[in-house]
Protein backbone atom coordinates (compact mmCIF):
# COMPACT_ATOMS: atom_id res chain seq x y z
CA UNK A 1 0.00 0.00 0.00
CA UNK A 2 2.76 2.43 1.11
CA UNK A 3 4.44 1.13 -2.50
CA UNK A 4 1.34 1.99 -4.17
CA UNK A 5 0.85 5.69 -2.72
CA UNK A 6 4.35 6.68 -3.24
CA UNK A 7 4.55 5.38 -6.82
CA UNK A 8 1.10 7.78 -7.38
CA UNK A 9 2.84 10.46 -5.56
CA UNK A 10 6.05 10.39 -8.01
CA UNK A 11 4.19 12.06 -10.97
CA UNK A 12 2.15 14.12 -9.13
CA UNK A 13 5.83 15.52 -7.62
CA UNK A 14 7.47 15.34 -10.72
CA UNK A 15 4.53 17.96 -13.07
CA UNK A 16 4.91 20.45 -10.14
CA UNK A 17 8.59 20.45 -10.32
CA UNK A 18 7.59 20.96 -14.20
CA UNK A 19 5.54 23.72 -13.84
CA UNK A 20 7.68 25.24 -10.66
CA UNK A 21 10.92 25.75 -12.49
CA UNK A 22 11.23 25.30 -16.11
CA UNK A 23 13.78 23.30 -17.72
CA UNK A 24 16.14 26.26 -18.94
CA UNK A 25 16.24 27.25 -14.94
CA UNK A 26 17.58 23.63 -14.08
CA UNK A 27 20.06 23.71 -16.20
CA UNK A 28 21.20 27.37 -14.57
CA UNK A 29 24.03 26.68 -12.54
CA UNK A 30 23.07 29.58 -10.05
CA UNK A 31 19.72 29.30 -9.46
CA UNK A 32 18.18 30.51 -6.70
CA UNK A 33 15.55 27.65 -5.91
CA UNK A 34 16.70 24.47 -4.96
CA UNK A 35 14.69 21.41 -6.06
CA UNK A 36 12.58 19.67 -3.34
CA UNK A 37 14.21 16.63 -1.97
CA UNK A 38 12.41 13.22 -3.25
CA UNK A 39 12.39 11.66 0.35
CA UNK A 40 9.51 13.33 1.17
CA UNK A 41 7.54 10.97 -1.38
CA UNK A 42 9.31 7.91 0.04
CA UNK A 43 9.09 9.08 4.15
CA UNK A 44 6.80 5.98 4.86
CA UNK A 45 9.88 3.51 4.70
CA UNK A 46 11.54 5.39 7.31
CA UNK A 47 9.21 4.49 9.91
CA UNK A 48 10.13 0.85 8.58
CA UNK A 49 13.70 0.41 9.97
CA UNK A 50 13.95 -1.70 13.03
CA UNK A 51 17.24 -2.29 12.65
CA UNK A 52 18.67 1.41 12.81
CA UNK A 53 16.47 2.32 15.76
CA UNK A 54 16.98 -0.65 18.69
CA UNK A 55 17.80 1.18 22.09
CA UNK A 56 21.37 0.32 23.75
CA UNK A 57 20.11 -1.23 26.67
CA UNK A 58 17.89 -4.41 24.06
CA UNK A 59 19.88 -7.49 23.63
CA UNK A 60 20.85 -7.63 19.96
CA UNK A 61 22.18 -11.35 18.38
CA UNK A 62 24.53 -10.11 15.67
CA UNK A 63 26.37 -13.48 14.78
CA UNK A 64 27.23 -17.30 15.86
CA UNK A 65 29.63 -19.42 15.60
CA UNK A 66 30.48 -23.41 16.37
CA UNK A 67 31.50 -22.21 19.97
CA UNK A 68 29.51 -19.06 20.83
CA UNK A 69 27.48 -15.83 19.52
CA UNK A 70 27.93 -12.31 19.42
CA UNK A 71 25.35 -10.33 21.82
CA UNK A 72 25.54 -6.48 20.98
CA UNK A 73 29.24 -6.12 19.91
CA UNK A 74 30.44 -9.05 22.47
CA UNK A 75 31.99 -12.15 21.79
CA UNK A 76 30.14 -14.81 24.08
CA UNK A 77 31.21 -18.33 24.25
CA UNK A 78 29.07 -21.63 25.10
CA UNK A 79 25.45 -21.47 26.28
CA UNK A 80 23.46 -18.63 26.41
CA UNK A 81 20.26 -17.96 28.72
CA UNK A 82 18.39 -14.76 27.78
CA UNK A 83 15.57 -13.61 29.80
CA UNK A 84 13.64 -10.06 28.05
CA UNK A 85 17.18 -7.88 28.12
CA UNK A 86 19.27 -9.46 30.81
CA UNK A 87 21.82 -12.26 29.41
CA UNK A 88 23.44 -15.18 31.44
CA UNK A 89 25.93 -18.24 30.86
CA UNK A 90 24.35 -21.23 30.69
CA UNK A 91 25.47 -24.55 31.50
CA UNK A 92 24.47 -27.27 29.16
CA UNK A 93 27.00 -28.04 26.76
CA UNK A 94 25.10 -30.78 24.82
CA UNK A 95 21.05 -30.89 24.16
CA UNK A 96 20.85 -33.77 26.75
CA UNK A 97 21.65 -31.56 29.60
CA UNK A 98 18.59 -29.58 28.96
CA UNK A 99 16.29 -30.50 31.79
CA UNK A 100 13.99 -28.83 34.20
CA UNK A 101 17.16 -28.00 36.64
CA UNK A 102 18.83 -26.43 34.45
CA UNK A 103 15.85 -24.06 32.92
CA UNK A 104 14.61 -23.69 36.93
CA UNK A 105 15.35 -20.21 36.92
CA UNK A 106 11.88 -19.68 35.22
CA UNK A 107 10.12 -20.83 38.19
CA UNK A 108 10.93 -17.67 39.85
CA UNK A 109 11.69 -15.18 36.61
CA UNK A 110 8.40 -12.60 36.86
CA UNK A 111 6.67 -11.57 34.01
CA UNK A 112 7.10 -15.23 33.08
CA UNK A 113 8.09 -14.99 29.57
CA UNK A 114 5.39 -15.98 26.59
CA UNK A 115 7.50 -18.12 24.92
CA UNK A 116 10.92 -20.15 25.42
CA UNK A 117 12.80 -20.10 21.88
CA UNK A 118 15.16 -23.62 22.45
CA UNK A 119 17.70 -23.31 20.15
CA UNK A 120 19.23 -26.79 19.89
CA UNK A 121 22.69 -26.31 18.43
CA UNK A 122 22.80 -27.44 14.28
CA UNK A 123 19.64 -29.36 14.33
CA UNK A 124 16.38 -29.75 15.80
CA UNK A 125 16.16 -32.10 18.19
CA UNK A 126 13.00 -32.63 19.79
CA UNK A 127 11.91 -32.24 23.39
CA UNK A 128 11.25 -34.82 26.17
CA UNK A 129 7.63 -35.06 27.25
CA UNK A 130 9.09 -34.51 30.92
CA UNK A 131 11.09 -31.16 29.95
CA UNK A 132 7.75 -30.29 27.76
CA UNK A 133 5.78 -30.52 30.49
CA UNK A 134 8.16 -28.49 33.10
CA UNK A 135 7.49 -25.30 30.10
CA UNK A 136 3.93 -25.49 30.16
CA UNK A 137 4.32 -25.35 33.87
CA UNK A 138 5.50 -21.93 33.97
CA UNK A 139 3.18 -20.78 31.80
CA UNK A 140 5.35 -20.76 28.76
CA UNK A 141 5.02 -21.92 25.27
CA UNK A 142 7.95 -23.63 23.68
CA UNK A 143 9.40 -23.26 20.58
CA UNK A 144 12.32 -25.58 19.12
CA UNK A 145 14.63 -24.36 16.69
CA UNK A 146 18.03 -24.47 15.44
CA UNK A 147 20.54 -21.43 17.40
CA UNK A 148 21.06 -19.65 13.99
CA UNK A 149 17.03 -19.27 13.55
CA UNK A 150 16.36 -19.22 17.47
CA UNK A 151 18.51 -16.37 17.17
CA UNK A 152 17.37 -14.47 14.76
CA UNK A 153 13.65 -15.34 16.33
CA UNK A 154 14.59 -13.92 19.27
CA UNK A 155 15.77 -10.14 17.84
CA UNK A 156 12.23 -10.28 16.09
CA UNK A 157 10.27 -10.84 19.05
CA UNK A 158 12.26 -9.01 21.42
CA UNK A 159 12.18 -5.76 18.79
CA UNK A 160 8.50 -5.93 19.07
CA UNK A 161 8.53 -5.68 22.54
CA UNK A 162 7.40 -9.32 23.60
CA UNK A 163 8.60 -10.81 26.77
CA UNK A 164 10.80 -13.48 25.26
CA UNK A 165 13.13 -16.07 26.53
CA UNK A 166 16.20 -17.84 25.18
CA UNK A 167 18.22 -20.72 26.06
CA UNK A 168 20.57 -21.58 23.62
CA UNK A 169 23.51 -24.32 22.92
CA UNK A 170 26.17 -23.04 20.34
CA UNK A 171 25.55 -23.49 16.61
CA UNK A 172 28.11 -25.94 16.29
CA UNK A 173 26.57 -28.73 18.96
CA UNK A 174 24.96 -31.87 16.55
CA UNK A 175 23.33 -33.56 19.64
Amino acid sequence: MAGRRAAESLPKLIRTLQKESPSTTLLKPNRSQALPSLRRAFSLYDQINLIDNVPEDQLRFQGYTDTGFTVNGVNHEGSLLCVGNLLTSWSPTKFSEITPDSLSIFQIVRPIPELLILGCGRNIIPVSPELQQFIRSTGMKLETLDSRNATSTYNILNEEGRIVAAALLPYGILS
